[in-house]
């Protein structure tokens, strides 16, 4: 079944066009990732937070990659990593135009 992954931290930025400059490179190599289907980045400026909505093809992907980006986060010293794993419902999803097919 399909998962869901929702990653969210305290960030100080950049945010916007430098940091789609600056983490383009981040962003090539989470397509290598085992299982991912597709990420979306999130950020707010205002908030001072970032992180990301993930799609992995199962539940075995979606922890794999979460223990790894964890890793990963908290040795670029990021704290307070808060993260959420759904089901997805696939019939809903795919009425509402949902890009799970």
């Amino acid at each position: 079944m399909k998962k869901l992954l929702q990653v969210d931290f305290d960030f100080e930025g950049p945010f916007g066009d430098e940091m789609a400059s600056k983490m383009a490179g981040l962003a090539e190599s989470i397509n290598n990732e085992p299982g991912l289907i597709w990420k979306i980045w999130t950020e707010s400026e205002k908030n001072k937070l970032g992180g990301g909505i993930y799609l992995f093809e199962d539940e075995v992907t979606a922890d794999a990659y979460l223990k790894m980006h964890s890793a990963r986060l908290q040795e670029m010293g990021v704290k307070d990593i808060r993260v959420q794993i759904f089901d997805v419902n696939i019939p809903l999803t795919a009425i509402n135009k949902g890009p799970v097919a």
